[in-house]
């Protein structure tokens, strides 16, 4: 059964099914924020596009995509799940930054700058080196704010993610990631990082990853709400949401290309241990999509009222997607 409460998960990269289409309207999922690519080139990301367009015909009851947030609504209505894209790295533009209004157009909606690695726009979190955002990155910045994409550092180091907000005209978001005073992952974000992405109108998208989470696999839902708690005295309660990271159903080969892709023959450990080679145990309280009730609950149980919860489960996403993807007043593409 459907909950009523709008629900906007802010980063999934599931092994898509008609099975996980249909535990995401049982757990009442009303839209999802699906990753595209992780290390694809331009050309690779169009075939991304392909296959969703195929999974948009075959699964037209269940899903449909988002061009514009006015669709999540519309998806809603209808009792679908509505699925915009975002990109986990800058990849698909390659070296050209008229590929972001191209990208833009065809419905990308997100892009990180980075994904772990230093790239051609910014640095990565697991750099010894924070270089800061790039002089290709300071325009790829101008024409994500121009056209109308959130510009996305979850996988970004400290110095990057506060040159992209001090440079971006617009908000700058945190899709999937949580404080690092909660658990001190590298993935994980400082007080003065969450702050500012506070301070420029942008959003945290939690996330049930058990490596991000203090006492991983084990961590209780009380522990994680009372991590939403201390983060919404810090950010303000318009300001977090979710984003569970959730890779539901995925093999260890996909596990691999996200860490690997093509730049190394050495596997590369995720959080820097080889106990994290694999992945990790799902949590008692959320291994699917159709657990977000559980959060809900847990978060009634931890002293938000209705309208905070809300706006955690979904109407702070969907106010950050209709602010921050139109298209500055004039733009042409």
């Amino acid at each position: 059964m459907s909950q009523s409460v709008l629900t906007i998960d802010g980063l999934q990269y599931s092994n898509w099914s008609r099975a996980i289409f249909e535990e995401m309207r049982e757990g009442g999922v009303d839209a999802v924020h699906a990753t595209l690519v992780y290390h694809e080139n331009c050309r690779e990301t169009l075939l991304r596009f392909g296959e969703w367009q195929r999974r948009f015909e075959e699964h037209a009851d269940l899903i449909m995509p988002v061009y514009h947030p006015d669709d999540i609504e519309r998806a809603r209505e209808t009792n679908r799940v509505g699925i915009f894209f975002g990109a986990q790295n800058c990849s698909p533009i390659e070296d050209d930054v008229d590929l972001v209004a191209i990208m833009r157009r065809l419905g990308l909606m997100i892009m990180q700058l980075t994904y772990n690695n230093q790239s051609l726009l910014a640095c990565g979190c697991y750099e010894s080196e924070d270089s800061g955002v790039t002089r290709f990155g300071k325009q790829v910045i101008r024409e994500m704010n121009r056209v109308g994409m959130l510009i996305d550092m979850s996988h970004s180091s400290e110095r990057s993610t506060l040159d992209a907000i001090e440079l971006s005209e617009r908000p700058v978001i945190i899709s999937h990631a949580n404080p690092a005073s909660f658990h001190a992952a590298k993935r994980n974000k400082s007080d003065k990082v969450l702050r500012a992405i506070a301070e420029s109108g942008g959003i945290l998208g939690f996330s049930v990853y058990p490596f991000h989470l203090k006492n991983g696999p084990d961590c209780t839902l009380d522990e994680f709400c009372g991590m939403v708690a201390d983060t919404a005295e810090l950010m303000g309660i318009d300001h977090i949401g979710m984003g569970t990271d959730l890779c539901q159903g995925q093999p260890e080969s996909v596990l691999t290309w996200m860490r690997n892709g093509r730049w190394t023959k050495a596997m590369d450990y995720g959080e820097g241990s080889q106990s994290n080679a694999g992945w990790p145990s799902p949590l008692a309280w959320f291994s699917d999509n159709r657990h977000f009730g559980n959060i809900a609950e847990g978060l009634r149980q931890r002293g938000f009222n209705q309208e905070e919860v809300e706006k955690i489960m979904g109407r702070n996403w969907l106010r950050q997607l209709t602010e921050g993807t139109q298209p500055q007043p004039g733009a042409v593409f």
